[in-house]
């Protein structure tokens, strides 16, 4: 089991279309073997420190397997939506770990 959060940046004006291509990706991620643990869209009180720029959302998700991350990055319906993605994201921090 891997688990990855990612702290998601969106441009300005840009949400609805950003949660266009998740309503898209969230229900896939299922079909290889992945799944959203959290979904966070904090607001600025939420915060306690923050040295920059805070993210429009956190995610918080698991995958079984290298593998299946991979095969849904590479899944060509996924690829159809990814343009939606590349017009909203202006950035993701992305961090990979393990349970312990």
């Amino acid at each position: 089991m891997i688990y990855i959060t990612q702290l998601i940046f969106v441009k300005e004006g840009k949400e609805a279309v950003f949660l266009e291509f998740e309503s898209f990706a969230i229900p896939l991620m299922e079909k290889y073997n992945g799944k959203i643990i959290y979904r966070l869209r904090p607001t600025e009180e939420s915060y306690i420190d923050a040295n920059g720029e805070t993210p429009y959302e956190i995610h918080i998700i698991s995958f079984a397997s290298q593998e299946d991350l991979g095969a849904f990055m590479k899944d060509d319906s996924r690829l159809d939506y990814v343009h939606l993605k590349t017009e909203s994201v202006k950035s993701t921090l992305l961090i990979k770990g393990e349970k312990i």
